[in-house]
């Protein structure tokens, strides 16, 4: 059979594969590649009178503001530093809570012990933001019970530092759960023989978490931390928006909240559009630089 038949023949019996993505190729087109001639933006001095296409050209004239902007280097820095330090914590701590969750062995408490932690994931920042405001605050009951044990108060929403630490375990707390998913679905597809062969050596449990169950992880912790490289310079506009107040705009303002005080309040349409262009092309560099380091350490690729 002649290669080009062989095409024809492989072709037929793909076909109702290639209809059965169809739909969702369209919407991909149209929602996804369609706006993205919206980018323009970025590059024009966008006037709503003159519309998309007769507003003038700027050419670099929005990044170059971005970078010479007299806050812009400390909110870059705020924005990688809460991000960073956001993707570790939500990495390290939902894999010990799924490894310390899999040594329990009453199942009614294991699955009462899920559904707790996975509540405050399906709760939006708007409220979480008014319940840590009330906790934390200067009469919350925080304070009030480290005043009650001879400490002095801490300002946790309006001390720069103790904002970081507060907005970095907020979002720990309210993700963690739901992220431990990933991981005890990953533990549930490792092979028992695997524990039986390391428990007839003498491999205490301690031993089969760091020589059985870690390595088995490695797959998945490699196709988590890939993906949330992607967010580094996404550090959460609507939790830090819903927390920060004046006093901790140098140390907790991020790019997203800076777009929305210095561009969308002040209709600079074409400067917000230019700093998400600026992100999401570090956020693709990022992903596939993380996507080479996982395939060459970790043998991991998608495809």
């Amino acid at each position: 059979m002649s290669e080009g038949r062989k095409s024809r023949v492989r072709l037929a019996r793909q076909l109702p594969l290639h209809l059965l993505i169809l739909p969702s190729v369209v919407c991909l087109l149209v929602f996804n590649y369609a706006p993205m001639t919206g980018l323009l933006m970025a590059f024009k001095d966008y006037k709503a009178r003159l519309g998309f296409w007769d507003s003038p050209w700027v050419g670099m004239k929005h990044l170059h503001y971005m970078f010479t902007y007299p806050d812009s280097t400390q909110v870059i820095w705020n924005t990688f530093l809460i991000a960073s330090l956001k993707i570790a914590a939500n990495t390290v701590v939902p894999i010990l809570f799924a490894l310390l969750l899999n040594e329990v062995r009453t199942l009614f408490f294991k699955r009462s012990v899920q559904t707790l932690v996975y509540l405050p994931h399906f709760l939006s920042w708007v409220i979480l933001g008014g319940i840590l405001t009330d906790i934390l605050g200067n009469k919350g009951i925080v304070n009030q019970l480290l005043s009650g044990i001879g400490l002095d108060p801490v300002f946790f929403l309006g001390d720069g530092n103790w904002f970081r630490f507060t907005v970095v375990v907020s979002d720990v707390w309210k993700e963690f759960g739901f992220s431990t998913i990933i991981y005890l679905a990953a533990l549930t597809g490792i092979n028992m023989s695997l524990y039986e062969a390391a428990e007839i050596d003498g491999a205490t449990r301690l031993k089969q978490t760091l020589h059985v169950t870690l390595p088995a992880l490695v797959p998945v912790i490699l196709v988590v931390g890939t993906l949330s490289l992607g967010n580094i310079l996404n550090a959460g506009f609507d939790q830090i928006f819903n927390l920060y107040n004046p006093l901790v705009y140098r140390e907790g303002d991020i790019i997203d909240t800076f777009v929305y005080r210095v561009g969308l309040m002040n209709g600079s349409f074409s400067f917000a559009t230019a700093v998400g262009l600026f992100k999401s092309a570090v956020s693709f560099v990022l992903i596939v630089a993380a996507y080479r380091l996982a395939y060459r350490f970790g043998n991991y690729r998608i495809f």
